[in-house]
């Protein structure tokens, strides 16, 4: 069978490389999981990988049509191929227990997994794969640091992330304009943060919108308050943990009119 990419157009990048197929493949760590699910494997570069892994349940999930059959016809060991969208997908109906989700994430939806990703916290406990590597940068950047943004707080609450190593352009096809990232989140013991979630959201979303400024500037912009006396209202919004968001999220859940 002559393959050529049926993708090209739908934002993928096709990984070429089998040393860091393997290499993403041997970073699972298969602790608190028998299930994984790939999302977008293309032609199976890293699909063949995550099969010598031996795990319990694999499934990836592929819009394309001509890369499903394909797959079906190259791996006929995968246990199940999924035609459909990630982002639409009822994680639910194919899995009982704990998952890993792994690929070679495309780039114009990175974001989009992530959020749903964090919507399926209780289920998810690992996601390891490859992004481009602003955003894997920005995935697990600590406080301070130049990346550190809104995505860092939200999956920083329930994760801990880790950038494992960079992927250079020209190992895929078409080679990306920028280099890639392989990033590995586990799910922390964190269950609850303790807050008003929707809140916390609009807290972390309203002080980045003015990351430049100190938090008073923002957050005076976004909510109404009683006064003005909180303790990181002379921080710029980079300077906050998880936990220091999680405080003034409840501050001014008491102090808002």
């Amino acid at each position: 069978m002559v393959w050529v990419h049926p993708k090209k157009n739908l934002g993928q990048h096709f990984l070429r490389d089998r040393g860091i197929a393997h290499k993403v493949a041997l970073s699972l760590t298969g602790t608190g999981y028998g299930s994984v699910l790939e999302i977008g494997p293309g032609t199976g570069i890293l699909t063949e990988f995550l099969l010598e892994r031996n795990f319990a349940d694999l499934k990836v999930i592929e819009i394309d049509n001509e890369s499903v059959h394909f797959l079906k016809e190259k791996y006929p060991a995968l246990r199940e191929i999924i035609r459909g969208d990630f982002l639409k997908m009822n994680i639910g109906e194919y899995f009982d227990g704990n998952i890993c989700i792994a690929g070679n994430f495309p780039y114009n939806i990175s974001s989009q997994i992530l959020f749903k990703v964090l919507e399926n916290r209780d289920k998810i406990v690992e996601v390891c794969g490859m992004f481009q590597k602003e955003v894997a940068e920005r995935i697990c950047s600590p406080p301070g640091s130049r990346a550190y943004g809104i995505l860092s707080v939200f999956l920083q609450a329930f994760y801990n992330a880790e950038y494992l190593f960079t992927v250079p352009e020209h190992v895929f096809s078409p080679p990306p304009k920028v280099k890639s990232g392989v990033v590995r989140l586990t799910r922390n013991a964190t269950k609850d943060l303790g807050v008003d979630e929707d809140l916390f959201t609009r807290v972390v979303k309203a002080g980045f919108a003015q990351r430049r400024k100190k938090l008073r500037n923002s957050i005076r912009s976004a909510f109404k308050l009683q006064h003005e006396n909180c303790e990181y209202f002379n921080l710029r919004p980079e300077q906050l943990s998880v936990g220091m968001f999680i405080d003034l999220t409840n501050w001014i859940e008491k102090n808002r009119i």
